[in-house]
């Protein structure tokens, strides 16, 4: 797969982020009942529009009172359609699934429990999933399809792990369908299923009115996988621990920064490269000063390092072989070419 993409400047649903309830209020917008012919208007028209209650007038020459009643029907429906609003509730979302890149990636030591330390810049890109959530009627399971063959549509999909999690966390007992239309290729280290999991927390949360924090949501994501804690953030982040201890990074790179993103038709599996990597074959830059030289000076091949590039590369010699080609082929085109990734 090859696809011309390029960075974003915030991860999960920023308009909404800034204001659930007015967010809310949108999506439910479908709800206000309005039936209109194609040549009628609502109310009266813009140069006689009144609002609705009384208007008295006082006359201290004929010494009386006037009161006059003003009906206005487009207030009227407005007023309908919010205590509507505040009944409903949301019944449908439809939201996008941004994946990401690591700028680059150090391994900095192997833990006790297993996993490895690591210092990463991530960042989201313009390529992404999209997810449709309903509420079911069903108080028992939740129902997951996909366009994608091949991906697995049981308890076993993040989104499904994300759902049981929120209702663990929360007591709520909302059940979901959801389609997901896969547009971000798996075994591509991208992040696709962790930023499906992010988004089913936080669609979760505004089914039931926002009752738990952003903070809330990013915390507990890290049960259920290392890199869903990042798509919580604002889109650019230095993340370190197993890669959920995430610090927002403002502008790190230029908005909208072009890049082509190649995927292999073969997979690469993560286990796979962790078994083959060697902590004292890896580059010995200290990460922070590569996360200032980036933010400072922009991408360049030597700031893109990913210590995984050599343990890939083992499991998948056609990885090697293709950045060679790419590098080869360069005339002045990038500024650098690397493999993302975990």
């Amino acid at each position: 797969m090859v696809c011309s993409t390029h960075l974003l400047s915030q991860s999960l649903y920023p308009s909404h982020r800034a204001n659930p309830a007015a967010a809310r209020g949108h999506l439910r917008f479908h709800a206000r009942p309005v039936a209109v012919s194609p040549s009628a208007t609502l109310g009266p028209s813009p140069g006689r529009r009144r609002p609705l209650g009384l208007r008295v007038a006082a006359s201290a020459e004929q010494g009386r009172r006037q009161v006059e009643v003003v009906y206005d029907r487009e207030a009227k429906f407005n007023k309908l359609a919010d205590q509507v609003d505040q009944s409903a509730g949301i019944t449908r979302l439809n939201l996008f699934s941004p994946c990401k890149i690591n700028v680059f990636l150090k391994i900095t030591g192997k833990r006790p429990d297993g996993f490895h330390d690591l210092a990463s810049l991530f960042h989201v890109i313009s390529l992404g999933d999209t997810i449709k959530f309903s509420l079911s009627p069903s108080k028992g399971k939740d129902r997951l399809s996909t366009n994608v063959a091949g991906v697995p549509v049981d308890e076993s999909n993040l989104i499904i792990k994300a759902l049981n999690l929120y209702r663990k966390k929360t007591g709520t007992e909302n059940f979901f369908w959801i389609h997901l239309d896969k547009k971000v290729p798996t075994g591509a280290g991208l992040g696709g299923g962790s930023s499906n999991a992010a988004t089913a927390l936080w669609a979760a949360n505004q089914f039931s009115g926002c009752i738990a924090s952003e903070k809330d949501l990013q915390e507990w994501s890290g049960e259920i996988g290392s890199d869903i804690p990042f798509f919580f953030s604002q889109g650019a982040a230095y993340c370190t621990g197993r890669g959920e201890i995430v610090e927002d990074i403002r502008n790190p790179l230029p908005a909208n920064l072009p890049m082509v993103l190649i995927k292999p038709p073969e997979a690469c599996s993560t286990a796979e490269v962790y078994k083959r990597l060697r902590l004292k074959h890896t580059s010995q830059t200290d990460p922070l000063a590569l996360l200032k030289e980036i933010t400072e000076n922009g991408i360049s091949q030597d700031a893109c390092v990913n210590d995984l590039e050599p343990p890939a590369f083992e499991v998948l010699p056609s990885l090697k072989k293709l950045k060679k080609r790419i590098i080869a082929a360069n005339r002045g085109d990038y500024n650098a070419v690397f493999m993302s990734g975990r």
